[in-house]
């Protein structure tokens, strides 16, 4: 450094034995775990989790984000990411790894994901991501939420998410194109920055060929759903 008369963080009169003691602030290993929504549908008799983890330093992460349906008790479909994160800009993380799906009615699969994460201009969080499987499946996911602040606590989150498909899937009830929409509005309390309940309604619905596979099944094209749940991080 220009101002310090040669000295450095290994040499000089007030260097310390041993390994080098000072770490720069991108140094450090942080930790988050982020349950985005942890909700019960009452008439459905659902829980859902959504939940996101990390650990790494502020350009490399290793990323697990897990979501899933449980029924009764019962984990009947799920989804789970583990992907190395690397930091691009101020705003955005490029993501590279491998998604893992489950389900009680399907066959499970295996993906390679890439996708991008973020906060883009106007406040938006996108998580976008593409997947191919060995089989050739392949599949798009984009999710994008938004918040309201009518008070510092009082907050509304319109959420959206769609997924669109390559090719068809019979097996797990899958058409190809636009294959499945949510969206969502969710109102929360802060109680504090970590921990706030919220009430919400959600709209959900499949097209193209997966509509007509699920009617072909005697299964619901769309359902709305009153839920309750909880946020926290920390």
């Amino acid at each position: 450094h220009a101002y310090s008369g040669g000295y450095t963080l290994t040499e000089g009169p007030y260097a310390q034995d041993g390994p080098r003691q000072l770490k720069l602030a991108d140094e450090h290993v942080f930790k988050s775990l982020l349950a985005n929504r942890f909700e019960y549908d009452g008439d459905s008799e659902t829980a859902l989790y959504d939940l996101q983890g990390w650990v790494g330093t502020t350009y490399d992460r290793l990323v697990v984000k897990a979501e899933g349906d449980v029924v009764e008790g019962r984990l009947v479909e799920s989804q789970t990411d583990i992907l190395w994160g690397h930091a691009v800009s101020t705003f955005w993380d490029t993501q590279v790894g491998v998604r893992v799906d489950s389900s009680d009615e399907g066959e499970s699969r295996q993906w390679l994901a890439v996708g991008a994460q973020g906060l883009a201009p106007y406040w938006f969080e996108l998580d976008i991501a593409a997947y191919i499987d060995a089989e050739g499946h392949t599949a798009l996911a984009l999710e994008a939420e938004y918040e309201l602040l009518f008070t510092q606590r009082l907050i509304l989150q319109p959420r959206a998410e769609m997924t669109a498909y390559g090719k068809n899937d019979a097996v797990n009830g899958i058409g190809q194109g636009l294959s499945t929409a949510t969206f969502g509005l969710r109102l929360r309390y802060e109680i504090t920055r970590q921990f706030a309940p919220y009430v919400g309604v959600e709209w959900a619905g499949t097209f193209g060929k997966t509509a007509d596979l699920a009617e072909f099944s005697d299964e619901s094209t769309n359902e709305t759903r009153y839920i309750a749940g909880l946020r926290f991080w920390f």
